[in-house]
């Protein structure tokens, strides 16, 4: 009879309590983290009495806000797809010297602190600048000026919306777009017909993410263009100035619109990555 053998009826094995207790502390750990995630929005969700959101969508500073912070994060994302996607396709289908390099490129500002992007990007785009005097003569001006939250905005979405693109791009079977090929379509055609549809699910979920994170972001925005205020920037004002009670119906509707964003990316990503 073997040690195995021996044990009592339904006993379980060592190796198998060891296995059930290292489930239950890993458990223990994700619950953990789960807890930190949903415990401050829950916190604050809690305040959402009908007075705190009555108050909010009456405050008609705290409403144009947020319409200039979803109109102008509408621009950012909408620019993105314009130079993004093209960008994208080249980034997966294509190879090339240096294409490593721009893949990098493009998640640079992933790891860059917004502080420093808004400091780069008034550097760049301030009136003394080449670029920001050339847009200037033209009456486009950055700093403290609509089109400077637009290049936050920009700025710290792009890799979101690439990258989402370009994993969108690549789910595509690239043998598709020959078959396309060889029955007449040329490489327009056969990417409008073809690969735009297929990956267009995908591409549409990264801009709408790419979009949220645009109406999230403060750091670059608070130094490019402190004024006209987006939503993230009058809350801060808001919580500086008067206190936590001032600024807490302004964040409740901010964080309705990232609730409803969020369930607008999980409905849109493709099964496999949800």
């Amino acid at each position: 009879m073997t040690p195995k053998d021996s044990l009592p009826h339904g006993a379980p094995s060592s190796s198998a309590a060891r296995l059930s207790w290292a489930r239950v502390a890993l458990a223990a750990l994700g619950a953990l983290l789960v807890l930190f995630i949903v415990g401050p929005l829950l916190r604050l969700l809690m305040l959402a009495t009908p007075g705190s959101l009555g108050e909010a969508l009456h405050d008609q500073e705290l409403l144009a806000s947020i319409a200039l912070t979803l109109g102008t994060a509408t621009a950012a994302t909408l620019i993105g797809v314009l130079l993004g996607v093209p960008l994208a396709y080249l980034l997966a289908r294509r190879s090339f010297r240096g294409r490593r390099f721009i893949d990098a490129l493009v998640e640079l500002p992933v790891v860059i602190p917004h502080p420093v992007a808004g400091i780069a990007l008034l550097l760049f785009l301030g009136r003394h600048s080449a670029i920001g005097g050339a847009f200037a003569k033209i009456g486009v001006e950055f700093v403290s000026h609509i089109p400077g939250i637009v290049a936050g905005m920009l700025f710290v979405s792009v890799p979101i919306l690439v990258s989402g693109a370009r994993e969108a791009f690549r789910s595509v079977d690239p043998r598709l777009e020959r078959v396309a090929r060889t029955l007449g379509d040329g490489p327009g055609v056969a990417f409008r017909r073809v690969t735009l549809p297929l990956a267009g699910r995908g591409i549409l979920a990264a801009a709408v993410l790419a979009w949220a994170r645009s109406v999230s972001e403060f750091g670059a925005i608070v130094i490019l263009t402190y004024n006209p205020q987006v939503a993230s920037v009058l809350i801060y004002d808001r919580f500086t100035t008067l206190g936590l009670p001032a600024a807490v119906p302004a964040a409740l509707l901010l964080l309705a619109v990232a609730l409803g964003v969020f369930a607008l990316v999980r409905i849109l990503q493709p099964a496999e990555r949800r």
